[in-house]
C-alpha cells in the first residue's frame, strides 16, 4: 500500500497557492509548449514564437556594455589583468573590487549588506543625483530589487491594534508586489492609476483606497512605481509632492520602486528622496525605502541579479532587525555587486573606456526612444486600441476592446477575457504578451503588457500581427457572428 504523502496541496502553505505571477503565467506556459511543437515540426501559422512577456534586454538583442563585461571578466579571472586588451580604467576598477574581497576573490562571501566599496560608490551616486546627503550605512545590496523589496515588506508583517497590516499598491502594478503580499499574508490595498490622465496618481483615489481598507486592516505603507511598470508613465514633480503630503498625513512608510529611472524616454525623472528633501520639514524627515537595480537601465544585466535599497530615517532598532534578517541570506552574488559598481561609477570623460561606453549608452537610449515611438504610434492606429505615451521603462500597456460574445466565451472557459484574448493572439500569431489582468486594471477595461525592445523588424512584425489579429477577432465575435469559439 502506497504511503500517504506528508506534504499535500491541502496542508501546504496556502499563501503560496494564492500567489500569481502573470509575467511567467499561463500564456508563457502555452508559448513554451508551442515552441516545443514547432521544434517537432507541428504546423503553425507562424514560424516562431515572439516572446514579449518580459523585459529581458539582452535576450531581445541588446548588446552588453563592454566596460561592465571587461570588469566582470577581470574580477572573475584576475590573470586577465596582465593582458593589454583590458583598458587601464578597467584594471583599476577590478583592483578596487578585489581589494574589497576576502583573499581578493569574488568567490568569497561579502558582508551581508554588500561590499563596502560598492555601497560607498552608490552613496556618492545617489548624493549627486539628489543633491542630498547619502550614506553607505543606509545602503543594502541584494539579489535584484525583488529580493530587497520582499525583505522590506517582511518588516511590516505584524498586527497593529488587532488589525493586520496593509500595503497600498498601484493598479496596474508589477505582480512582484501582489505576489509578495500574498506570500507574506499582508493585506493588499489597491489604488487605481488614472489612465485618462496618462496613468497619473490621483490623491483622491489614494484617500478612497485608504478609507475603504481601514475597516479591515491597518494601512502602513504606500508603494509607488516610478517610472511605471507596466504603464510606462513618469510622475510629475507636482504629483510626487501630493503623494508625499498624503503619506505624511496618514503616517505611511513610502516604498519607491524606481528601477527604471535610467530608462527615461520623455519627461524629467525626480527621485522621491530628492522631492522629500527639497520639500523640507516635516517631509524630509519621513521614512523611505527606494530601490534600484542593474537589471534595468543601460546596464540591463538581468541575469546577474544585483540591486540596492536605500533605507533612510528608519528607527535604529528596526535597522538592526533588518540587518540581522539580511545576514541570514549570507550575501548577494559578488559578481552582481561588481556590475552594480560599474553602474554606480561608470567611465568618466578622459578614461580609456569612456568613448566606447558613451557610444554604447547613446545607442541604447536611441533605440529605446525609437521603439517607444513606434509602439505608441502603431497601437493608436489600430481601431479599437488606445495607448498612452511611453515616458519611461520598456513596456507598452495598450487598452483594447473585447466584444461581449468573446467575454462570454472566456467566462465559459473560466478565464479572464484578456487572458482569452492573449491566448488567441498567441495561437494565431505566435506573439506572447501578458494579460492586463495579471497586473490589475479597472473593471471593464482590458489591456496587455508588451516589451518594446525587440529589433525593429521584429517589433514591426508584432505590430502588424496584432493589427491583423484584432480585426479578425472583432469580426469573429461581432454580434453578426453566431458561433462562439474557445481557445
Amino acid at each position: 500500500m502506497k504511503q500517504e504523502q506528508v506534504l499535500t496541496v491541502d496542508n501546504m502553505n496556502q499563501r503560496l497557492r494564492r500567489m500569481r505571477y502573470a509575467v511567467r503565467g499561463p500564456v508563457l506556459e502555452r508559448a513554451l509548449h508551442i515552441e516545443h511543437e514547432l521544434e517537432k515540426g507541428v504546423p503553425k501559422p507562424f514560424a516562431s514564437v515572439v516572446r514579449a512577456n518580459i523585459g529581458d534586454c539582452h535576450a531581445l538583442g541588446q548588446k552588453p556594455i563592454t566596460f561592465i563585461r571587461q570588469v566582470l571578466a577581470g574580477a572573475a579571472c584576475p590573470q586577465l589583468l596582465a593582458s593589454p586588451a583590458l583598458p587601464q580604467d578597467v584594471r583599476q576598477r577590478v583592483e578596487a573590487i578585489l581589494d574589497d574581497c576576502t583573499c581578493r576573490s569574488v568567490g568569497a562571501y561579502s558582508p551581508s549588506a554588500g561590499l563596502w566599496s560598492v555601497r560607498c560608490a552608490a552613496a556618492e551616486w545617489l548624493a549627486a543625483r539628489d543633491g542630498a546627503p547619502a550614506s553607505a550605512h543606509d545602503i543594502y545590496l541584494g539579489s535584484g530589487a525583488t529580493d530587497l523589496i520582499k525583505a522590506l515588506l517582511t518588516m511590516f508583517l505584524e498586527d497593529v491594534n488587532g488589525k493586520p497590516s496593509g500595503v497600498m499598491i498601484p493598479i496596474p502594478q508589477y505582480p512582484l508586489f501582489s505576489g509578495a503580499l500574498a506570500e507574506l499574508g499582508l493585506k493588499q490595498v489597491d489604488y487605481y492609476l488614472d489612465e485618462e490622465r496618462g496613468w497619473a496618481l490621483d490623491v483622491a483615489e489614494l484617500r478612497r483606497a485608504l478609507c475603504d481598507a481601514s475597516a479591515t486592516c491597518r494601512v502602513r505603507a504606500l508603494v509607488v512605481i516610478n517610472p511605471g511598470n507596466p504603464t510606462g508613465q513618469v510622475l510629475t514633480r507636482e504629483n510626487m509632492e501630493e503623494v508625499v503630503r498624503f503619506a505624511h498625513e496618514h503616517r505611511l512608510f513610502l516604498l519607491a520602486d524606481e528601477v527604471y529611472q535610467e530608462n527615461i524616454i520623455a519627461k524629467p525623472f525626480h527621485s522621491f528622496k530628492k522631492v522629500m528633501y527639497e520639500m523640507g520639514a516635516p517631509y524630509c524627515d519621513m521614512e523611505l525605502g527606494s530601490v534600484l537595480t542593474c537589471s534595468k537601465g543601460w546596464a540591463a544585466e538581468c541575469g546577474l541579479r544585483a540591486g540596492l535599497l536605500e533605507l533612510v530615517r528608519v528607527q535604529p532598532d528596526v535597522v538592526t532587525a533588518y540587518r540581522t534578517a539580511r545576514a541570514l541570506m549570507q550575501c548577494p552574488t559578488v559578481l552582481g555587486q561588481a556590475a552594480l559598481l560599474c553602474v554606480m561609477k561608470p567611465p568618466e570623460p578622459g578614461d580609456a573606456s569612456y568613448e566606447q561606453f558613451a557610444a554604447e549608452r547613446r545607442d541604447i537610449r536611441r533605440v529605446l526612444r525609437e521603439r517607444a515611438a513606434t509602439a505608441h504610434r502603431a497601437f493608436n492606429s489600430i481601431p479599437g486600441y488606445s495607448c498612452n505615451a511611453i515616458d519611461g521603462s520598456m513596456f507598452a500597456f495598450p487598452r483594447f476592446e473585447i466584444p461581449e460574445r468573446a467575454q462570454r466565451a472566456a467566462h465559459a472557459l473560466s478565464i479572464a477575457p484578456d487572458e482569452f484574448y492573449c491566448l488567441r493572439l498567441l495561437e494565431e500569431t505566435g506573439v506572447c504578451v501578458v494579460p492586463g489582468s495579471g497586473f490589475g486594471q479597472r473593471p471593464g477595461t482590458y489591456h496587455f503588457r508588451t516589451t518594446i525592445l525587440h529589433p525593429r523588424h521584429q517589433l514591426q512584425h508584432m505590430m502588424d500581427s496584432v493589427r491583423r489579429f484584432h480585426a479578425n477577432f472583432l469580426h469573429q465575435y461581432s454580434d453578426t457572428t453566431h458561433t462562439d469559439t474557445g481557445c
